[in-house]
């Protein structure tokens, strides 16, 4: 009863891959920086795919799977904030990195966009898109069943959940983070995690699930 959203497969659940990534870029110009900024860990990936010299440059790393796939591939996050997005981001790097000179590595659409935000605060990173997001297609027999535990990992999860299928009442969502939840339609019942990773999506999932049988 419980469906993953995002191109992993994990024990316990329905797979529905409901997005794929593609990489744009075959190089990245490191010159101009000496600091990097990542808000997705699939950025992470793509950018050691392409030059490993990003492993000596120092990063900001936005989000729990970010910082840990970062760390899992040899970089070094010299800051992780503990809120996600906004105000709070925008003056611990005002107040710590304003003399840096931050590169954010990113992909083609953003839910937020930390660049103007940031740019408020006179704070000017610059960007290079690496990859792109795009939904992938299904057949309306491929909807979840009534009742179903929906695991939503980013925002363009959910625009592609929507894109393909009509939400049910008996639905629940699981919310990898607050930024995700800003993107779901008001009728939708939902709960979030309560770290911002996969697993912890999981665990609050299958909680649901044991609930219900009691």
């Amino acid at each position: 009863m419980i469906y993953l959203l995002s191109p992993l497969q994990k024990e316990g659940t329905h797979a529905l891959p409901i997005i794929t990534f593609e990489l744009l870029v075959n190089s990245i110009d490191f010159s101009s920086c000496n600091m990097l900024m990542f808000t997705s860990k699939q950025a992470v990936i793509f950018v050691d795919k392409v030059d490993k010299k990003w492993k000596e440059i120092p990063c900001i790393a936005i989000g729990g799977a970010t910082k840990k796939k970062i760390e899992e591939l040899g970089g070094t996050v010299l800051y992780y904030p503990k809120k996600f997005y906004g105000e709070a981001l925008s003056q611990d790097i005002k107040n710590y990195f304003n003399n840096k000179r931050i590169l954010y590595l990113r992909p083609q659409e953003v839910s937020f966009d930390s660049k103007a935000y940031l740019e408020k605060e006179d704070i000017y990173l610059e960007e290079q898109i690496i990859y792109k997001t795009s939904c992938k297609s299904y057949l309306s027999e491929d909807q979840p069943r009534k009742n179903a535990i929906i695991i939503f990992t980013s925002p363009s999860t959910i625009r592609c959940f929507f894109k393909n299928f009509k939400w049910d009442k008996s639905y629940m969502a699981i919310l990898i983070g607050n930024a995700t939840k800003e993107h779901l339609p008001k009728e939708c019942h939902y709960e979030v995690a309560d770290v911002p990773l996969i697993e912890s999506c999981l665990k609050k999932a299958k909680e649901i699930e044991k609930n219900r049988l009691i």
